[in-house]
């Protein structure tokens, strides 16, 4: 699998919308990977971000580690505790997507996590130091529409997107609100519950997916529950894009040795992974 093409963005355009605007040119869905910030230490984190793209990767998802992460599964809280018990917080993570930005000015980069660490260290300095480092967008999942007011709306009005997450469970009445403020990319949730507890029914995602799409022009990305290359396929003929986490958190921590520290081969691990995601995608634009 070789890395996708990168196009620089149009003036006035965004690298997320310049990205959807090449995979949709080339009859694809976009791949977009989550892993998280400092696991299992920065400078692995940093050399795993750098081979996504080289990969198959299309947008990254870097996670903000958080003691009490709600919405996440087993895998994904191990990975933000490995990271936290490194030191690893807000301040090290700008400096990784930084560092990240030296050598790829192209790819997309959407910080995911919680609004508690972001509150700490103060709203309007994170904004200013997330663009300073290069972030494109913002999923803070734990900040409904209703509270617009203290993250959403300050972060638009600073250029970065801020991406809502609808699920099995947003109904035709909820779907508005969510999608108000909602830029860069919708973000549906196959399934309910927790991230890497199940497999999403893949004809009920279709639906959901197409349902949505009559309220908005927005990409939409479906995550939770894709494992494989051939699951990524099956997403892929019907959504936007195919976000993928909890399996390459796995992936990663497999290849720990049994003091969970790095190995040789811990970064080729996740990014096997990613190419056979890369290739499902692809695959399914050429069904």
């Amino acid at each position: 699998m070789t890395a996708p093409e990168t196009t620089a963005p149009a003036p006035g355009q965004t690298r997320i919308a310049a990205t959807f605007a090449r995979c949709r040119a080339e009859g694809r869905a976009a791949l977009v990977t989550y892993v998280m910030a400092g696991d299992p230490d920065g400078e692995t984190s940093l050399k795993v971000l750098q081979a996504l793209p080289e990969a198959g990767a299309d947008i990254v998802e870097f996670g903000l580690p958080f003691t009490d992460p709600m919405a996440d599964g087993p895998a994904i809280q191990a990975a933000g505790l490995r990271a936290l018990k490194g030191g690893q917080g807000v301040v090290r993570t700008l400096d990784l997507v930084r560092r990240f930005r030296t050598g790829n000015a192209e790819t997309p980069v959407i910080l995911m996590g919680y609004y508690n660490p972001i509150h700490t260290y103060g709203v309007e300095r994170f904004l200013d130091d997330a663009l300073a480092a290069g972030i494109d967008g913002l999923i803070v999942v734990d900040l409904p529409p209703e509270e617009d007011d203290e993250l959403c709306l300050p972060a638009l009005a600073k250029g970065l997107a801020f991406i809502r997450l609808a699920t099995p469970t947003t109904d035709e009445q909820r779907l508005p609100a969510v999608l108000a403020n909602t830029a860069g990319f919708v973000y549906y949730v196959s399934i309910t519950g927790v991230t890497g507890t199940a497999t999403p029914d893949f004809d009920k995602v279709a639906g959901a997916v197409a349902r949505i799409r009559r309220h908005t022009d927005l990409p939409i990305v479906v995550g939770f529950g894709v494992r494989t290359g051939d699951d990524a396929a099956a997403i892929a003929r019907g959504a936007d894009g195919v976000v993928v986490g909890s399996a390459l958190v796995n992936v990663l921590r497999d290849s720990l040795d049994a003091d969970l520290r790095a190995q040789d081969g811990t970064v080729a691990a996740v990014t096997a992974l990613v190419r056979d995601l890369a290739a499902g995608v692809r695959r399914a634009a050429r069904a």
